[in-house]
């Protein structure tokens, strides 16, 4: 309590054992008053992740937010997942569920700027990330600099068919060595149909990333990510596969 400017306070004696229940209630207290210190420093922020949005006629109206990434030269002139060249001066952007040929107009949190991308590739495979724009769609809102930014997307069209859209699977490695790929998927096989190895060429070079199953729904998905992630004490993803072969795959 303040005392008036000039003001005397005594100080009463404290025991030992009367100091060590005062530092036991503050280690009890502290994380508690930080977890809500926390809560409400986020609750201030104006922004919080968001949950996906999946609309009866998904992909159009898909709505989500999140951290944002955009990937450049190291990749140009690569495969995408969808076949095409990967240019960086086009308005694309990788995502790792949406179907390939949705259309998304992604918006800045930041700037309040947003651009309309294609997405024609899969990534970002960095935790956290939900979107890896072009070098012309990180231009477009303003986050070259900065890096990664916070967004939101929403899928304005989709330019494929209904039966175009492929199959999730939990990707749950990602080897140098295509052996290594190969024995992995070997196990999973039994209790996960369908688990393959796709080649990804990355900056540094090829990569073979095993994919385990194939799910039609998000809710399967998510089920056997938490299941694989207990058993084989890893951090999967869980991605759409409708590729045409190799890809980019944006980090």
């Amino acid at each position: 309590m303040r005392t008036p400017l000039g003001g005397f306070v005594s100080i009463p004696v404290i025991s030992s054992m009367q100091r060590e229940k005062q530092t036991g209630t503050r280690r009890l207290f502290l994380p508690l008053f930080l977890l809500i210190l926390t809560t409400w420093l986020n609750g201030c922020s104006g922004w919080a992740p968001a949950r996906p949005v999946y609309p009866p006629g998904y992909p159009v109206g898909f709505v989500e937010r999140g951290s944002a990434s955009w990937y450049g030269p190291g990749f140009h002139g690569n495969r995408t997942a969808n076949g095409e060249v990967y240019d960086m001066h086009k308005l694309t952007a990788a995502h790792r569920t949406l179907p390939l040929g949705s259309v998304a107009v992604v918006r800045s949190l930041t700037t309040g700027r947003q651009v309309t991308v294609r997405i024609n590739d899969r990534g970002p495979f960095a935790r956290g990330r939900i979107l890896d724009l072009s070098l012309a769609g990180a231009q477009a809102v303003g986050m070259v600099g900065r890096g990664t930014d916070e967004v939101e997307l929403r899928v304005i069209s989709y330019q494929g068919g209904a039966g175009e859209m492929g199959v999730l699977r939990v990707q749950v490695g990602s080897f140098a060595d295509p052996a290594n790929a190969s024995a992995l998927v070997s196990r999973l096989r039994g209790a996960y149909p369908g688990s393959r190895v796709v080649a990804v060429d990355l900056p540094e070079g090829r990569r073979y990333r095993v994919y385990a199953g194939q799910f039609q729904t998000d809710a399967s998905a998510e089920q056997a990510a938490g299941h694989l992630r207990r058993a084989l004490d890893t951090d999967p993803f869980i991605i759409r596969d409708d590729s045409a072969g190799a890809f980019v795959g944006s980090p």
